[in-house]
C-alpha cells in the first residue's frame, strides 16, 4: 500500500463507497471521457500527450461540471510520474514548500517529475504562484492549474508562458443524456444497483436543463434515486415529475465574478447598442434571473444610453437616469419592469457615438499637445490681479447677440479650425448637425470679422 497505514486503507474505500455519486461517476482512463472531444479527440495535442505520458505543463479553463478535475485525475491514473493534489483554496506556502521538498527527493533519487494538480488555481495570490515558478521552469514540477475564471487575467503571464491553456466547454445536451443512463443503471460506477428506472421524457429534460453541468444532472440523478420510494414492480421510477423536483430551477452559468458575467453583460450592451430590443431584454432577464444587482445593471444602461445614443436621442440619458433613480427605491421584483423600459427605450432609440468618439479625440489631443494657453479673453477676469493682466479683456457674452451667438476663439489658438465633434445624421443630432452647419456658413459669411450687432433684450 506504499507506506498508507490500514486506517488509511479502510478511510479511502470508505470515501470511495460512501463519496457522491458525481464523485464515482468519474473516469479513470480517457476513453470514458465523455464530453472534451476539441482538446482529447485522438488526433489532438493533450490526448497524444496524456497516452505518450509526455504531458507538460497545463491549465483547464472552463466552467464548474465540465471536467477539469476529471481529466486531472485521467492523467494521475496514466503517468508514471508522481502526482499530488492541493485545492489553493484552503493550501498555504507550506503546503507547497512540502510539495515541493518532496518533488526535488523523488526527481533526485528516481527521477520521476512530479505532477502537481492545483484546484482553483485562480485563487493563489501572485506571490504563491510566483513561488511556483522556478520548479515549473526547471522540470521539477509538471503543473496542471484547473480555474473557472479566465487564466489570462488570474493566473501570472510567466505560469502562462509556461503552461498551454486548454478551455473546456459546457458538455452538450448528447452528452449529458449519455452520462445520465450511465448513472442509473451502471452498477460499478452508478447507482445500477438500486433498480432504477428513469423515463425517456425525465433524461431528456435533466440533459436539456443542467447548462452543460454534469455534475447537476449527476446530483439530481442521485437524489431524486435516494429519495424515491420503489413502485409496486419494485423498481425507483424516475419520472418528469420526480426530475423536476430534484433539479428545482435551471442552472445559470453566471458567476458575478467570472467569465460568464463579463459575456452576458457584454451580449446585453451590444443588443441594445444593436438595436435589437428582443435580444437586450433576453440578457436582461438571464442577469435578473441570475441574480445580478439591479443597480449594477441600471449603471450599465446609463453608459449605454451616453456612449451609443448620445445626442441622436439627448432624452435617453433622461430615461436612464431615471431607471436607476426609481430601482433603487423600489427594488426586485418590480425593478425589472422599471429596467425593461429603459432597455427597450435605448434600444430602440436612434444611435449615435459622435459625442462619445468628441471626448475621445479631444483627449488624444491633449495628450499630445499638452497644455496649450487658453486664449486670453476666455481666461477669467474674476479673481485678484486677472484684470490687471488683461484676462476676459475682449470677450463677447453670446447672448448679447443676434439668435445669442458671436464668432470668437473658443480653441486654443494652436487648435484652430480643430473638429472633435462631427453629428451624425441620426435622429436629434441631425437638427444638431444642420445647426453647427448654420453657424459654420455664419463665420464664414462674416469673413472671420463680428459685425458687432447685439439682438434687443
Amino acid at each position: 500500500m506504499d507506506g498508507m497505514n490500514l486506517f488509511d486503507y479502510m478511510r479511502q474505500n470508505n470515501q470511495e463507497k460512501e463519496a457522491p455519486l458525481a464523485a464515482r461517476m468519474r473516469p479513470t482512463t480517457l476513453e470514458e471521457v465523455v464530453g472534451q472531444q476539441h482538446i482529447i479527440g485522438k488526433d489532438k495535442l493533450l490526448y497524444r500527450a496524456i497516452m505518450a505520458d509526455k504531458l507538460g505543463s497545463v491549465i483547464f479553463y472552463g466552467p464548474p461540471g465540465t471536467g477539469k478535475t476529471t481529466l486531472a485525475k485521467v492523467i494521475a491514473n496514466t503517468t508514471s510520474a508522481e502526482f499530488t493534489q492541493i485545492n489553493a483554496t484552503v493550501a498555504g506556502k507550506k503546503d507547497m514548500e512540502e510539495v515541493v521538498a518532496k518533488a526535488k527527493d523523488t526527481y533526485g533519487m528516481y527521477g520521476k517529475k512530479t505532477i502537481l494538480f492545483v484546484d482553483e488555481i485562480h485563487r493563489f495570490n501572485k506571490g504563491q504562484q510566483d513561488y511556483l515558478l522556478p520548479f515549473v521552469e526547471d522540470g521539477t514540477i509538471v503543473l496542471i492549474g484547473a480555474t473557472t475564471e479566465n487564466p489570462y487575467f488570474e493566473v501570472n503571464g510567466a505560469l502562462i508562458s509556461r503552461s498551454i491553456v486548454f478551455e473546456l466547454k459546457p458538455l452538450s445536451k448528447d452528452d449529458i443524456y449519455q452520462l445520465i443512463q450511465r448513472a442509473v443503471y451502471d452498477e460499478k460506477k452508478g447507482m445500477g444497483a438500486y433498480g432504477a428506472v428513469i423515463d425517456e421524457d425525465a433524461a431528456q429534460f435533466l440533459a436539456d436543463i443542467s447548462g452543460g453541468d454534469a455534475r447537476h444532472a449527476l446530483n439530481a440523478i442521485e437524489l431524486g434515486i435516494l429519495t424515491t420510494q420503489p413502485s409496486e414492480d419494485g423498481k425507483i421510477h424516475i419520472t418528469l415529475e420526480v426530475a423536476g423536483e430534484c433539479i428545482q430551477k435551471r442552472i445559470m452559468r453566471y458567476d458575478k465574478n467570472g467569465d460568464n458575467h463579463y459575456d452576458t453583460v457584454s451580449a446585453f450592451i451590444k443588443s441594445m447598442r444593436g438595436s435589437d430590443p428582443d435580444a437586450a431584454v433576453y440578457y436582461l432577464a438571464r442577469m435578473l434571473y441570475a441574480g445580478e444587482s439591479v443597480t449594477f445593471i441600471a449603471r450599465r444602461i446609463m453608459i449605454c444610453a451616453a456612449e451609443d445614443v448620445g445626442m441622436a436621442d439627448p432624452n435617453a440619458l433622461n430615461v436612464a437616469v431615471s431607471a436607476s433613480l426609481a430601482v433603487e427605491r423600489v427594488g426586485m421584483p418590480e425593478a425589472q419592469i422599471i429596467l425593461a423600459e429603459a432597455v427597450t427605450y435605448i434600444a430602440t432609440a436612434p444611435k449615435s457615438n459622435c459625442s462619445c468618439e468628441a471626448v475621445f479625440a479631444a483627449a488624444n489631443e491633449v495628450q499630445k499637445s499638452g497644455n496649450l494657453p487658453i486664449p486670453t479673453h476666455l481666461q477669467d477676469a474674476h479673481y485678484k490681479g486677472a484684470a490687471k493682466l488683461g484676462h476676459g479683456v475682449g470677450y463677447l457674452y453670446a447672448h448679447d447677440y443676434d439668435k445669442h451667438y458671436v464668432e470668437q476663439q473658443y480653441l486654443p489658438y494652436e487648435l484652430n479650425g480643430k473638429e472633435f465633434y462631427q453629428p451624425s445624421d441620426n435622429g436629434y443630432e441631425k437638427k444638431v448637425k444642420e445647426h453647427m452647419k448654420w453657424l459654420k456658413e455664419k463665420n464664414d459669411d462674416s469673413s472671420g470679422k463680428n459685425d458687432g450687432k447685439k439682438c434687443d433684450k
